[in-house]
């Protein structure tokens, strides 16, 4: 674990100076005007979300330093990533973070956005946001009462999970034009794949890390766009990169199989009987029965 790490709740609440946590699993607040503006590169061990109003975000890729214009978002921190910020004033908003523990005993609570990067952000229109701040506001008052249990905050919590992903359904399909452009960029990768020689099959964390998302994010664009997942679209070129040499090509199946980058010929074996339910000897056969 690396050693700019926060492993709880209430050290990394002071580093950036709001108040101590609830309970050790799950946190709720508002941004004080205190917040900390600039932090070198971080690392938390677990989940946070943060939505934020009259937020100036100079990552953005429109963002114009000249007329900085404050955006209404929701950002998503989670362990293991990169975490650094700079910013030039203070925002307001809420925010909250779950524990990995938290997570694992209640894996209904997890959503794939929760591992999305912090330039994966969701952007909330003026109705969204409402709904949002609703939900906030109710479970700091769910909070801060002694009589409210904890299943109850997790009730709360997996509203507004459900109510994020509702609304990332809405941006991936309202904002065609962003979406289909990293479809478009991950389908050119793909077919790109095997023009050299590899070491590897492809993976969803190869082309993620190509389009600087995250494997998440990637997947689930390509989702909502192709109907299928990330790994399906991959596996399925593989297949027909096999079956591609297996026709036209004298390559024996262990060549084949270095050359799509499997380690080991009877991996890439029974990878190809699990796609097509034919070994390769046996696809091979019949293509030539066909001539």
């Amino acid at each position: 674990m690396q050693t700019n790490t926060f492993t709880d709740f209430k050290l990394f609440n002071s580093f950036i100076g709001v108040p101590e946590p609830i309970n050790e699993h799950i946190d709720i607040g508002k941004y004080p005007e205190t917040t900390l503006l600039k932090s070198q590169e971080i690392y938390i061990d677990f989940y946070r979300i943060s939505f934020k109003t009259n937020y100036i975000n100079p990552d953005l890729p429109d963002f114009d330093s000249k007329n900085p214009k404050p955006i209404t978002a929701v950002f998503f921190n989670s362990p293991g990533k990169p975490y650094e910020w700079e910013l030039t004033d203070q925002f307001e908003g809420y925010y909250l973070q779950l524990s990995k523990e938290a997570i694992e005993k209640n894996r209904y609570l997890f959503q794939n956005f929760l591992e999305y990067g912090y330039h994966e952000a969701l952007f909330l229109s003026k109705q969204e946001e409402k709904e949002v701040v609703l939900l906030y506001e109710s479970l700091i008052q769910k909070s801060n009462s002694e009589n409210t249990y904890q299943n109850v905050l997790l009730a709360y919590v997996n509203l507004i999970l459900n109510l994020v992903e509702s609304f990332y359904k809405r941006q991936f399909a309202t904002e065609t034009k962003k979406y289909n452009y990293i479809v478009s960029e991950f389908q050119q990768l793909l077919r790109d794949y095997y023009k050299d020689s590899v070491e590897s099959v492809p993976t969803v964390h190869y082309f993620a890390e190509k389009m600087k998302l995250t494997p998440n994010y990637l997947g689930d664009v390509l989702k909502t766009y192709t109907h299928k997942s990330a790994i399906e679209t991959i596996h399925e070129h593989i297949t027909s990169s096999a079956k591609k040499l297996l026709i036209e090509s004298n390559l024996t199946n262990a060549e084949i199989a270095f050359e799509l980058g499997f380690d080991y010929p009877n991996y890439f074996a029974k990878f190809f009987k699990k796609q097509t339910q034919q070994t390769p000897k046996q696809f091979r056969a019949k293509q030539k029965v066909k001539k």
